[in-house]
C-alpha cells in the first residue's frame, strides 16, 4: 500500500485548519501588515521544500508554503469581513 497521497491530504486538511484561526488572530492583533511574515516563511518553507528529497516531506513543505502565500489574500479579505462587522475588531488599534 501507499500512504503518500493520504499523507499528502491530511497535511493539506492539517494547514488549511491552521492556519484559518491564525489569519484571523493575525489580523486582529496586528491588521494587515503582518503580511510579509506569511511571505517570508512561505518562501523559507518553498525553498526548503526543493531540497528534501523525501516526497511526503517535500510535499508537506510545499503545501505549507502555498498556505502562508494564502494566508496573505486572506489577511487582506479578513480586515474587509471585519469591517463589515463579521468578526470583532480590536478596540486597542486606532483607526
Amino acid at each position: 500500500m501507499n500512504y503518500t497521497g493520504l499523507l499528502i491530504g491530511l497535511s493539506a486538511f492539517f494547514c488549511i485548519g491552521l492556519f484559518h484561526p491564525i489569519v484571523i488572530w493575525a489580523e486582529y492583533h496586528f491588521s494587515k501588515r503582518c503580511w510579509w511574515i506569511f511571505l517570508l516563511i512561505g518562501l523559507a518553507t518553498a525553498i526548503t521544500s526543493l531540497f528534501i528529497n523525501n516526497v511526503a516531506l517535500s510535499t508537506f513543505f510545499g503545501v505549507f508554503a502555498f498556505s502562508c502565500f494564502w494566508s496573505i489574500v486572506e489577511l487582506f479579505q479578513q480586515e474587509k469581513r471585519v469591517k463589515k462587522g463579521w468578526f470583532p475588531a480590536n478596540p486597542k488599534r486606532k483607526k
